[in-house]
């Protein structure tokens, strides 16, 4: 396959014969026990093994967004390990819901690396934080970005600030040298890799960030749902590809202790498949492995700021 001139070695084949690749980034907004850990048993029990992200430290109810238990939290911990133990990866969302600045970022990156054994492989940024990296009108290049700024009326320009060396919330280089992948773009389409095949990816404009990969949009269930329905699962399949879905377990998955009925149709419709479902670090390490190249070629960087910027202004996408 190519990519703007760069040939890329894309897998017929994955790992074990499997015919496609699945999993998911989940971010851990609001979430407790209560509203995800059965989400995560029905994932378990069905043999899907994803991504959960969390928080390290317990942040301050005034402040920030979308609040939650953390790693402070000793119940919580406990279960977290227990996933963690049962293969399930877990991610960097961030010190907590609030910003933070540099000195409690390095704090709860060693907290982290000392609960599980190892720094973060896998992050994505909290939208309220002020420490967010390479995020807002930073995501963004060229006369994308002032059409970005338009678009967000300027709320958003120049507000994040983790990549800005000098800021108090500059935090670029304990990133660069404790965490491999972070998320960028989220797209309606289940195919990650089919629109960014180069993915993960560095971007030498964002050097900060070692590797960048995409993410299909499940924001919530209902957006999880049309993303994953039966005619995308099989198009997937068809193709060959990867989804990396990008959600939040706490938005509507589980009602009342009841998991979604059309979530658990899908998940196990999708379970019965020949897939790879592994979590996110292990396809990115994968893909790492199958290519020729690390830098994105610019036109497509081009193209997916483009695309993105469409899909933010007609449908929402993060």
């Amino acid at each position: 396959m190519s990519v703007t001139g760069v040939t890329m070695n894309r897998p017929a084949i994955w790992p074990d014969g499997k015919r496609f690749a699945f999993t998911i980034f989940d971010d851990t907004d609001r979430s407790t026990r209560e509203n995800v850990s059965r989400v995560y048993a029905f994932l378990a029990d069905l043999g899907f093994r994803t991504t959960k992200s969390c928080w390290v430290f317990r942040g301050d109810p005034n402040r920030g967004k979308h609040a939650g238990e953390t790693l402070d939290d000793e119940a919580y911990r406990r279960w977290v390990l227990d996933l963690h133990r049962e293969g399930f990866e877990i991610g960097w969302h961030g010190a907590t819901w609030h910003g933070s600045p540099r000195a409690e970022t390095a704090r709860a990156l060693e907290r982290f690396a000392d609960v599980f054994g190892a720094y973060p492989a896998t992050g994505a940024n909290h939208a309220s934080n002020d420490e967010c990296i390479y995020w807002g009108s930073a995501r963004v290049t060229g006369w994308r970005r002032a059409v970005y700024n338009v678009l967000t009326r300027y709320r958003n320009d120049s507000r994040f600030r983790g990549h800005m060396d000098n800021d108090p919330h500059y935090w670029g280089d304990l990133c660069r040298a404790k965490i491999k992948y972070y998320r960028n773009f989220v797209f309606r389409d289940i195919n990650s890799l089919g629109l960014c095949p180069c993915m993960p990816y560095h971007d030498p404009l964002k050097p900060d960030v070692n590797y960048w990969f995409t993410s299909a949009d499940g924001d919530r269930a209902d957006r999880f749902n049309r993303c994953l329905n039966e005619s995308a699962q099989d198009r997937l399949e068809a193709s060959g590809g990867a989804c990396i879905m990008y959600t939040h377990f706490a938005n509507g998955f589980d009602d009342k202790g009841q998991i979604h009925p059309r979530f658990k149709a899908l998940m196990e419709r999708l379970a019965k498949k020949n897939g790879w479902f592994v979590p996110v670090a292990t396809l990115l390490d994968f893909l790492l492995t199958r290519t020729n190249h690390r830098e994105i070629p610019l036109p497509a960087l081009r193209r997916l700021e483009r695309r993105w910027l469409l899909e933010k202004l007609f449908v929402g996408t993060d």
